[in-house]
């Protein structure tokens, strides 16, 4: 094994795991993006300072105890999310779970490429076409550096969005009061609590899902969540939180549809400001880009008889043609949809690793029908209360659908390891 292997088809061996500052840093930098600041100045915009803050940390809050307990056991077998869906819904019927995902993820990828096309013409008049072709070829080849470049890119990103982010504030906050800013009460009307709960929850459905390719690097389970802590609740709240306090400032020109985005307020104040407002946006945007490609690649990777970086140059391209095709501009139906199918495969997940098997291996089986069905059920519970009641907490009604439906069902048909039938894991882990 060379220092550069992913291991896409075993377990991180312990002898290739990462201390926690390493896996933090993976983790760390990757919520801290403008798109997140967007997002936490729509919730104020809606809520008012005081209670949007309060609907960002309770979805951060629902985030760590999801997240957190993927990432355990993670941290425990070295198994990235495809291993471990393997495990829970049979080694072929993990082609959908593990498939949708490692494909919807590179989704997000598009989102940040095109991003960046369209964040340069705003601030700079650059043609979106240019900015987006340098974005994916910057973002393509942080990928294929592997699991050590997402390490430093998140370590460069989050003390330039918290400094630029500070700037910013300072700029917007020149004729509004510490008090006007407390008691902004939000304008918009029309997104509920539950709705923005919601929000938050469904802007990490899908990565969160599949951290297992991050932690999987950890040393032992407790540090994998301590990791994980780093992200949800405390980078994923600040960014929320920053974009919130920009609209509460009445730094946002347009907050309605440009929410927290703070990189305007940047803009026209030197050359040497100018310059690091461009920096950020490609590491900023780059950090949340690359992450979601390693996701897709490590997840095809593990799939298929390939390897993590050829796949990360295909997906990178595939990435691009969805951003200059313009896909990515239905990205609020896209992150509907994320919130309705993604949560109920964790769900099923940690109740299967948790539950059911309590630590034990799989028995290997090419199908799991009891999770593929309990996964249907909770995604349906999920999409009947998005249409039927609406401003609810969608995702969280497909976590327990899901949760209790595949326990129900596994107690009923899941048959038992006898003593002289030892139990292998599809990654050859055998335990009797």
């Amino acid at each position: 094994m060379t220092s550069a292997e992913e291991y896409e088809h075993a377990p991180v061996p312990p002898t290739a795991r990462k201390s926690l500052p390493s896996v933090a840093a993976v983790w760390f930098g990757f919520p801290m993006n403008l798109g997140n600041a967007v997002f936490g100045g729509v919730i104020v915009y809606n809520l008012g300072l005081v209670h949007g803050l309060l609907a960002i940390l309770v979805g951060n809050l629902v985030l760590f105890g999801y997240v957190g307990a993927l990432s355990h056991y993670a941290g425990r077998t070295g198994k990235n999310f495809a291993l471990q869906a393997a495990d829970t819904f049979g080694r072929r019927g993990r082609l959908a779970a593990a498939g949708f995902l490692a494909t919807v993820v590179i989704g997000w990828f598009s989102f940040q490429v095109g991003l960046t096309g369209t964040t340069l013409q705003d601030t700079l008049g650059w043609t979106p076409l240019w900015g987006a072709l340098l974005g994916c070829a910057i973002y393509t080849l942080l990928t294929v550096a592997g699991i050590r470049a997402l390490a430093l890119v998140g370590a460069v990103a989050t003390p330039l969005f918290v400094v630029l982010g500070a700037i910013a504030v300072g700029y917007g906050a020149g004729h509004t009061s510490a008090s006007d800013a407390l008691t902004y009460q939000g304008v918009g009307g029309t997104l509920g609590f539950g709705g923005a709960v919601a929000i938050v929850i469904a802007g990490f459905a899908d990565s969160g899902t599949m951290t297992a390719d991050f932690t999987r690097w950890s040393r032992s389970g407790r540090s994998a969540v301590a990791a994980t802590a780093f992200a949800f609740p405390f980078a994923n709240f600040v960014a929320y939180a920053l974009g919130g306090v920009v609209v509460a400032i009445g730094g946002s020109a347009d907050p309605a549809a440009d929410g927290g985005g703070f990189l305007p307020l940047l803009t026209g104040h030197g050359p040497l400001l100018t310059a690091l407002a461009v920096l950020f946006v490609f590491v900023n945007l780059g950090s949340v880009a690359s992450h979601c490609l390693y996701n897709g690649a490590v997840g095809w990777a593990a799939l298929t008889p390939a390897k993590m970086r050829p796949l990360a140059l295909g997906l990178g391209l595939l990435g691009l043609l969805f951003a200059l095709s313009g896909a990515w501009g239905h990205f609020v139906d896209w992150l509907n949809l994320l919130g309705v199918f993604v949560p109920p495969i964790g769900a099923v997940l940690i109740t299967d690793q948790y539950l059911r098997r309590k630590g034990r291996a799989a028995v290997v089986r090419d199908y799991r029908w009891g999770a593929l069905g309990a996964w249907a059920a909770g995604a349906l519970a999920a999409g009947l209360a998005h249409y039927l009641l609406p401003g609810s907490v969608d995702p969280l009604f497909g976590i327990v659908v899901a949760a209790v439906v595949h326990v129900l069902v596994e107690r009923r048909t899941a048959p038992r390891p006898t003593p002289a039938e030892p139990a292998v894991d599809v990654a050859g882990t055998t335990t009797v």
